[in-house]
């Protein structure tokens, strides 16, 4: 019985942990879609990456690999990436802090952590930003 009182309380916690990391993105993205209401779309910024789709091809299993997307805000507004999450914990994507201003490059770097992970893997990055338009790849 103390097994399950202790495993229930573990279980609340993380879920508590959970909800408070939603809030804050969800108050960042409110932000980031609220900065956009004021600028036409023909004026906002634009996203533009080299390559959105990576292969790491093979890897042996326990390895940690990272890739480095780059890309150009082709706009005529700062572009702000406001979050970035991944599927699943064993993928981290890192973005810029600051706003790449129109003309500028940027990287976001995603690290694959693959301990635990067999066969083949598909993970997805999704990018909040002020970025027009909203694109889904």
């Amino acid at each position: 019985m103390k097994k399950i009182f202790i495993l229930a309380i573990t279980t609340l916690s993380f879920a508590a942990c959970r909800n408070a990391n939603n809030s804050t993105a969800e108050t960042s993205t409110a932000a980031v879609e609220n900065s956009t209401s004021a600028i036409a779309p023909a004026d906002a910024a634009v996203i533009t990456f080299e390559r959105d789709i990576f292969d790491f091809e093979k890897i042996e299993e326990g390895a940690s690999v990272e890739h480095e997307f780059k890309f150009k805000n082709t706009g005529k507004s700062p572009l702000i990436i406001s979050n970035a999450t991944a599927t699943c914990g064993c993928t981290i994507p890192e973005t810029p802090k600051e706003p790449i201003l129109p003309g500028k490059e940027g990287v976001i770097k995603v690290i694959f952590n693959s301990l635990g992970k067999a066969g083949m893997q598909d993970k997805v990055v999704t990018i909040t930003s002020n970025a027009n338009p909203n694109i889904n790849t």
